[in-house]
């Protein structure tokens, strides 16, 4: 998608670290933790853990960015992800409590290579991640490019901003009950893992239906009309990483009951969902292992 270039953009939204940055006060959790958080997240944390104590030595100061219109955030994918955190922002603001969420702003940290986090350490071979102790989405932007280069993705900037709502999706679920509620150790195409991630890209495709509406302060819509075209990229990112598809990328046979994010087609599927019905379709949970 493409913004307004006279949007007006809160950067402080979005801060970045710098690398090996850490947060003091032992963020660390315990490798069990890990574990059920590798499921949540769909990626293997356990072997990025590093227990980090109380040692503030490494220690430094989020960064602040310069972004302030939406032409920044076309030119500039550090300012892309500021803005697709304001409309987010605005979107859930305004939606939350049709879905009886006491809605509060994650926070949004970019990084270079590895950070520490509420969840642990985590390098860029994490992915983008939902973190819930600390309530906070944590990228490394490099994402973007290994979506295009290693699975194949088609690329561009609703591709890439369908990620931060995915895991926006979380923030939702974290605030709703349903992350802590839900019995992430269990996996396979009907599982809650699976549910849950299926319900996080619905949440996404619910926020690209509606963002060409959403607001600055000044009453400048951010973003401008999706096209068919950006869609397409969005969906082509969601099959990409689907279970399947990365199954058979690695090489390997297609083995359903490992599965912790759903199949290319159910991704893609419940994006479009969200995108045509809004977040009142999202209700994966509901629904029959033959539904999802």
């Amino acid at each position: 998608m493409t913004f307004n270039p006279d949007s007006k953009l809160d950067s402080g939204k979005v801060s970045k670290r710098g690398r090996n940055a850490a947060i003091g006060g032992g963020s660390a959790i315990v490798v069990v933790g890990l574990v059920i958080l590798s499921q949540l997240v769909g990626f293997d944390l356990t072997g990025l853990a590093g227990l980090t104590g109380s040692d503030q030595s490494a220690s430094q100061p989020d960064q602040s960015l310069e972004c302030s219109t939406g032409a920044d955030a076309n030119s500039n994918v550090d300012c892309l992800i500021v803005g697709a955190a304001n409309s987010l922002d605005v979107y859930w603001v305004g939606e939350s409590p049709q879905l009886q969420v006491d809605y509060r702003t994650p926070s949004v940290i970019l990084f270079d290579g590895s950070t520490s986090t509420g969840c642990g350490q985590a390098s860029s071979a994490t992915g983008p991640f939902y973190c819930p102790p600390d309530k906070t989405i944590y990228i490394d932007t490099s994402f973007f490019d290994e979506l295009r280069t290693r699975f194949g993705a088609s690329g561009g900037t609703l591709s890439e901003m369908y990620v931060v709502a995915h895991e926006w999706g979380h923030h939702i679920q974290q605030l709703s009950g349903i992350l802590s509620n839900t019995d992430h150790s269990l996996t396979g195409p009907a599982s809650d893992s699976v549910r849950t991630e299926l319900q996080a890209d619905c949440l996404a495709g619910a926020w690209v239906g509606a963002a060409s509406t959403i607001e600055d302060e000044n009453g400048v819509t951010f973003l401008e009309p999706v096209t068919d075209a950006q869609i397409a990229d969005a969906l082509n990112a969601a099959s990409v990483i689907g279970d399947d598809r990365i199954q058979q990328q690695s090489g390997g046979g297609v083995d359903p009951e490992s599965w912790t994010h759903g199949s290319s087609e159910s991704r893609q599927k419940w994006f479009q969902a969200g995108l045509s019905l809004g977040t009142g379709a999202c209700d994966t949970f509901a629904v029959s292992a033959a539904q999802l």
